[in-house]
Parts: structure tokens; C-alpha cells; sequence
């Protein structure tokens, strides 16, 4: 079967043939329908040799919906032809967290050496993928695997932040996107679906902000250095009660900061690597900085609900399997407007 392999250090992602899987016990093979093409991957492929986390050839992609091609002996709780997303951040199903479905935040998976799909195990950019156990697969029912596939990642993340932050998402509070592509954009929706605050995006390039206000925001400014002034000016002066910011590079979070309100919360979800200090006097009081990851099974299924409330509707370009590393060329360069989304089958 096809594959997108990361297959050797510093070189770019390709398209080979390798054998298709067979579930074993416990196992479930899908039939891969779509697979989402992320930062994350490009982070990964760009890290150096010494200390690289993952044994390579890698196949690439966490984000993945299919349908059940088969079950390993003794795997239950789906059935072969249940179309489902895959959840990524898999953990040890044991510990105290990952018994409450927060598998995101497991307490054991490093020391176990438990890896997402497409972060260290085999991922859905194939024909087929396995998935370890059933309760990593959420029923999509009949929803578009291409417009459900990124829900898995860019839906589930930005959910996961908002949901942190809904106490202080009231009536009259302000909240700004930084970054408006594949996480940014469903991260409006979903402050929109879920709140009655104003939303505020900011983004570097007028296409990118004009997604931003055909998916629901309010205002959208250009992210320069003149950026965090002008949200202050929206705001009359108070600033912003939440925060997200989708880049995580320098710049990003140094408006991040400079356009939070007293007590509010800025997260960043970006992986830039951007520093945001911390300190009495340095941030507005009672502001809090987190950088959450991902988010739990729980919240993946609520993602999926909104999907089916027509609440979402994630903007996809998609790609053959063939053409997956024109797709990450084209995510390198910031040329994907939304999502780009590669159909293994298709």
C-alpha cells in the first residue's frame, strides 16, 4: 500500500509502498478516507538528528478518520463498516488521568513509550492505518470524513482551550485568535458556537483575515508590530479576557501579552517556540498563561457533536496521496488557507 514516510533527517517527506497491516489482538485496521496535514508534522520533520524522539521511517499523520476494515482477536466496541475519527493523543488507559478519557495529559505514556499515530507510531497517511484500542475511535456517523478529518486535531485543540476558559467568556468580554489557518479558523467557530463574546483575529496576510470574518469574526487585524495598539483601541483600551494564540513564535506571544486584560487567561497553542515571562508587574494582574495539549476523548466526541450541529465547517484543500508533499511544501510556505487534507484512497 501507499505511505507518506519522514524517512530520514532534514529530508522531505515521500510517498513509498510498504506492506499493509494486519490487526492483532485488541487491534483495529482501518481503511483510511482522509488524513490532515499539520504544523506539528513539518515541527517534527525540521527537528535535528541528536535527540531526534522517533524511530524513522515514520508514517506521518495524526490526524485520521476511515472506516473499519477489520478487527484484531478480541477487539470490540466497533463494528467493520462504522466510519470514525481517530483520537490522537493515546495513552496507557490506566492512570488516573487517562481515566477520566484525558489521554492528552497521561501520566505513564513516556516512560511507556506510548506515541499519537503520526508522532512516533505509524500514522493515517496510508491506505490503511491500526489503531491500538477502540476507545481511540469516536463514531462519525454520517458526516463528511474530508470536513470531519481535521476535527481530530484542529477542532479538538482550540475546543479544548476555549473550554478551559469558558468562565471568563461572558457577554461583553473580548476574545482574539492569533493565527487564523487550520486551528485559528475553527477556533472562531467555535467561540461563536459556544459564547456571545466579540472575537478579534489576527492574522499576517489579508486572506488569511478575510477566512477569519467569513468564519464569524468580528473585527480582524493585521499581526504587526502595530497589532496589539490597535486591538487596545477596539477594546477602548481594557484589552482582551482570553487569549489563544495559534503561532507560538516570538512575536505572537508578545502580543499575546500585551493585549490581555486584568484577570484573563492567555493561551498558547502554537509550537513556535515564543516566550511569554511570567511575573508580578510583567502582565496585567491575575493573568494566567498556559500552553494545554490537545485535548480528551470526552471532548473529541462534544467536537464531533457540534459537527453534526452544523456548528463547524472546517475549510479543506485536498490532496491525492501522491501529492502530499506538495502539500506540506505548500503548508511550508504559508500558501493553505484553512486545512489542507490528503484522501489516502481517493
Amino acid at each position: 500500500m501507499k505511505a507518506v514516510q519522514y524517512r530520514s533527517v532534514g529530508a522531505a517527506p515521500e510517498v513509498v509502498e510498504i506492506p499493509e497491516p494486519v490487526a492483532g489482538p485488541g487491534q483495529i485496521l482501518l481503511k483510511v478516507s482522509a488524513a490532515g496535514v499539520c504544523h506539528s508534522d513539518i515541527a517534527v520533520m525540521s527537528w535535528p538528528a541528536e535527540g531526534f524522539p522517533y524511530e524513522l521511517p515514520l508514517t506521518l499523520g495524526h490526524e485520521g478518520v476511515g472506516t473499519v476494515a477489520a478487527l484484531g482477536e478480541g477487539a470490540e466496541g466497533v463494528s467493520v463498516g462504522d466510519s470514525v475519527a481517530v483520537y490522537g493523543p493515546w495513552g496507557c488507559g490506566t492512570c488516573v488521568n487517562c481515566a477520566e478519557g484525558r489521554e492528552n495529559y497521561c501520566l505513564r505514556a513516556a516512560d511507556l513509550g506510548i506515541n499519537p499515530p503520526g508522532l512516533g507510531t505509524p500514522g493515517a497517511m496510508a491506505e490503511y492505518m491500526l489503531v491500538d484500542d477502540a476507545r481511540h475511535l469516536t463514531p462519525i456517523g454520517d458526516l463528511d470524513p474530508v470536513k470531519t478529518v481535521s476535527l481530530t486535531d484542529a477542532g479538538l485543540t482550540p475546543y479544548h482551550a476555549i473550554k478551559r476558559s469558558l468562565p471568563k467568556l461572558l457577554p461583553g468580554a473580548t476574545a482574539v485568535v492569533i493565527g487564523t489557518g487550520g486551528l485559528g479558523h475553527v477556533a472562531i467557530q467555535l467561540l461563536r458556537a459556544m459564547t456571545a463574546v466579540r472575537v478579534i483575529a489576527l492574522d499576517v496576510t489579508e486572506e488569511k483575515l478575510a477566512l477569519a470574518r467569513a468564519v464569524g469574526a468580528h473585527e480582524t487585524v493585521l499581526s504587526d508590530e502595530h497589532a496589539a495598539a490597535k486591538v487596545r483601541e477596539l477594546t477602548g483600551g481594557i484589552g482582551a479576557k482570553v487569549v489563544l494564540d495559534f503561532v507560538g513564535v516570538e512575536p505572537t506571544v508578545k502580543t499575546a501579552g500585551a493585549v490581555a486584560s486584568i484577570d484573563s487567561d492567555v493561551t498558547i497553542v502554537g509550537i513556535g517556540g515564543g516566550l511569554l515571562p511570567v511575573g508580578f508587574g510583567v502582565l496585567p494582574f491575575s493573568t494566567s498563561v498556559t500552553a494545554p495539549y490537545w485535548g480528551s476523548r470526552k471532548e473529541l466526541a462534544e467536537v464531533i457533536e457540534l459537527a453534526h450541529a452544523g456548528a463547524v465547517d472546517v475549510h479543506v484543500e485536498t490532496y491525492s496521496i501522491d501529492e502530499a508533499p506538495l502539500a506540506y511544501e505548500r503548508l511550508h510556505a504559508g500558501k493553505i488557507n484553512g486545512r489542507a487534507v490528503i484522501l489516502p484512497n481517493g
